[in-house]
């Protein structure tokens, strides 16, 4: 690990492999983890890549600004293209999970010039997610975990039972129990850093998705119907089709929005795919980034 200062004020530990001279891959964790869901690829790929895998504001030992509008997209994609910079990367493979997915999205759409490549493992599109939001109920139900996760009280209650408890109720039903069991003091370990609770929250805190009640019918926001733009980014976008959180519906329609696009799913891993299912994700990864040489 290496202390990595970016210009948008934040210093970060940052994960490297490969050599500096090789094309850069740069791969953006999701909640609640850290660099360590790209065990299985940093290794494979470091071959050919110069590999670089941020532990993300809010996260583990990275620096944890408090104000929850610290967290807002605009400043996380802001992260994304100061950490290029930091290593010289005038264009890269962008790698992306859950939250790291959603950075990606936005960072496809606003910096087509800095990414060559982009890919996605569940993590959805956010024209799909708001859209599945309110028209999908199974979705919506899938969902109403992020309400709990804005609530300012939750820390609280998650201080009163204990992390442990936290993370045998909250994260472990969510995995592969096997794959999942040597790396519990880990998680604990990165939780337990000051703030870090709180910072990894205030994603889901800072985020704009309406997320309704099950019981609600708010207006429907009219960006939902009008013209979208699309992703110009070659792109591969895996999927773990247990997932409970994230249906699968997140890959329906997704080829109206990408130009080229590329779905790969993985009948046999839930949300945490990268590592439930690392030889078929490397796999994929492979086959494609041949086939969409930079």
């Amino acid at each position: 690990m290496i202390r990595v200062p970016l210009s948008t004020g934040v210093e970060l530990d940052v994960a490297v492999a490969g050599e500096p001279g090789s094309p850069t891959m740069i791969c953006l964790h999701g909640f609640p983890e850290s660099h360590r869901t790209w065990r299985h690829q940093a290794a494979a790929f470091a071959r050919d890549f110069h590999v670089i895998a941020p532990d993300q504001r809010g996260y583990a030992r990275s620096d944890k600004p408090q104000e929850v509008e610290a967290y807002a997209a605009d400043r996380i994609v802001a992260d994304l293209i100061a950490l290029a910079d930091h290593f010289d990367a005038a264009r890269f493979t962008l790698v992306a999970h859950d939250w790291g997915g959603a950075v990606a999205w936005l960072a496809a759409l606003r910096h087509p010039d800095r990414i060559v490549r982009l890919v996605i493992l569940n993590a959805p599109h956010p024209l799909l997610f708001q859209r599945s939001l309110f028209d999908d109920p199974q979705q919506r139900a899938g969902s109403q975990y992020i309400r709990s996760f804005r609530d300012p009280a939750l820390e609280t209650r998650i201080d009163a039972m204990g992390l442990e408890r936290f993370f045998d109720g909250s994260f472990a039903p969510h995995v592969d129990a096997a794959a999942v069991a040597g790396e519990r003091e880990r998680y604990l370990e990165e939780w337990r850093q000051p703030g870090a609770l709180t910072g990894m929250l205030n994603w889901y805190r800072a985020s704009g998705i309406i997320v309704p009640a099950m019981d609600e019918a708010p207006d429907r926001p009219a960006w939902l119907d009008a013209p979208f733009p699309s992703i110009k980014v070659p792109t591969l976008v895996i999927w773990g089709m247990r997932d409970k959180a994230l249906q699968p519906v997140q890959i329906e329609g997704l080829e109206e929005l990408v130009d080229d696009l590329t779905v790969v799913p993985v009948e046999d891993a839930g949300h945490f795919v990268p590592w439930e299912r690392p030889e078929a994700v490397n796999a994929a990864m492979r086959e494609w980034l041949a086939s969409h040489a930079a």
